[in-house]
């Protein structure tokens, strides 16, 4: 078994307060004869659905010397699961957990934000000490005004 990514449970905790059900912890995927949920590594995928929304979350934490190193593990692996759930689970969508640090000194700067944008990431930004989701990226109806669960 894989070990949990540093900010697993947090990011866990985010989504159950903003009234989300985890149903996976991890959330298995296959694509073919490949165990994606393996090449996980350290990292997780936590699956969580609510008001009939489904989404699937790969945690990143960052804590590595090279951001951009880990950007490009980061992309690669986003890019792949989501392909993996389009023909597993068309409806579930895949969003790239970042804390809230990580987003405001690396996404935020330009080449970054292009190749988000290029690659069409979706992001959930989190806060580590909340324990809260900050933001969901681009805005989507993933947003909950109403923290009444």
């Amino acid at each position: 078994m894989s070990a949990k990514d540093a900010f697993h449970e947090v990011v866990k905790t985010a989504l159950q307060r903003d009234c989300w059900l985890i149903t996976h912890d991890p959330y298995p995927l296959q694509a073919g004869t490949f165990d994606l949920a393996i090449d996980l590594g350290a990292e997780k995928v936590i699956a969580a659905e609510r008001e009939g929304l489904k989404i699937a979350v790969e945690i990143k934490s960052f804590l590595g010397p090279s951001k951009i190193s880990e950007f490009y593990g980061a992309l690669g692996q986003f890019i792949a699961y989501r392909a993996a759930l389009s023909i597993q689970d068309p409806k579930r969508v895949l969003y790239l957990a970042v804390s809230s640090n990580i987003y405001e000194r690396f996404f935020v700067t330009p080449f970054i934000q292009g190749l988000v944008q290029q690659n069409q990431l979706l992001l959930l930004v989190y806060d580590i000490d909340g324990e809260v989701i900050q933001q969901w990226l681009p805005s989507t109806n993933t947003d909950n005004t109403s923290k009444t669960c």
